[in-house]
């Protein structure tokens, strides 16, 4: 690695086609307390929770694949302490020596954190120099709104950046990140209150005989109906994400089996009742589970997934809670 790179004011991670570690800078490895023998040779996925991993999975990977590059994806990277260090991060895909390698540099975004106070110091100063010096209230007048102006823009920066991390692209409605947060948060309720809640994992009957005889365009628009469909079918509480591809996700606080599998049986006839104009019906698929204390995060995703087997291998267009298998 070239000296410049390995000392640059960014953090450099360079890894292969499989994810392994293969180059680390040293402004990267400071940052997170680790030595180089700790991550060279090391899975990528070694440094991310399960939340991360699964943006990994259903965002950096399909479109490092696809466009050869991933443009300011917000993510959080474990150090060696067990802190949550958020960065920007960029990557590029390209051969080197016929061996596929993807270079991705990360800018923290504890910086941001840095530049907030920094306004505020500067503000405090301003103020100051207002009170001391009349003769100076014009200058100070353009100072301050150029001030506000940056912190307005900090904030929406900020705001957008959530928001785009959160949100799945084509429906609109929160992806499988958001949702990975909020199941761990209703887990936590859970071991504190004991309130129950469930789980629907939904998937659409034969959606790839959907794209295959009307189109890709057509599925998508299918999936932003189906969307605004359980958007609008829900309680105001209940949490609606894209899982991925043609299955959607939905959970059901303060909610138990007979009321989640009420729940469930609604959204299959609203699906189906649904004025389906672009492939002239529709139907889904619905496995439900309802936490207990045995189970864990991915427990009650694996049960509610076995449950929609079952829904389907049953002819479909049904919804079946794990209980009953």
């Amino acid at each position: 690695m070239d000296v410049r790179l390995r000392e640059a004011p960014c953090g450099f991670i360079s890894f292969d086609h499989n994810g392994y570690i293969i180059e680390v800078n040293n402004t990267f490895l400071e940052w997170m307390g680790f030595k180089q023998e700790n991550l060279v040779g090391k899975h990528i996925e070694s440094l991310l929770t399960m939340a991360n991993k699964l943006i990994f999975h259903s965002y950096f990977y399909p479109n490092i694949n696809l466009h050869g590059h991933v443009e300011e994806l917000f993510i959080n990277f474990t150090s060696q302490t067990g802190e949550s260090v958020p960065y920007l991060m960029n990557a590029r895909r390209f051969e080197q020596d016929d061996i596929e390698v993807i270079d991705c540099i990360l800018v923290q975004m504890k910086k941001r954190i840095d530049y907030e106070l920094e306004l505020r110091t500067t503000k405090k100063q301003m103020e100051e120099a207002y009170l001391e010096k009349n003769r100076a209230l014009a200058k100070l007048e353009q100072i301050y709104i150029e001030i506000e102006k940056k912190q307005i823009e900090l904030m929406e920066i900020n705001s957008g950046l959530v928001q785009i991390s959160n949100t799945d692209k084509l429906t609109g409605i929160p992806n499988r990140r958001f949702f990975q947060e909020k199941l761990e948060e209703q887990i936590v309720i859970y071991r504190k209150e004991e309130k129950p809640f469930s789980l629907l994992i939904i998937d659409i009957d034969h959606f790839k005989k959907v794209n295959d005889t009307y189109g890709h365009q057509i599925g998508d628009i299918v999936l932003v109906k189906l969307a605004n469909i359980l958007k609008n079918q829900v309680r105001s509480d209940d949490i609606v994400a894209r899982f991925g591809g043609e299955e959607f996700t939905i959970i059901l606080p303060n909610t138990d089996v007979d009321e989640a599998i009420l729940i469930a049986q609604k959204l299959n006839r609203a699906i189906e009742l649904a004025e389906w104009t672009e492939t002239g019906n529709l139907t889904v698929s619905v496995g439900i589970d309802t936490f207990t204390e045995d189970d864990t995060e991915a427990s009650i995703v694996k049960k509610a997934d076995q449950a929609l087997y079952v829904s389907k291998e049953n002819g479909r267009n049904r919804a079946t809670h794990f209980i009953d298998l």
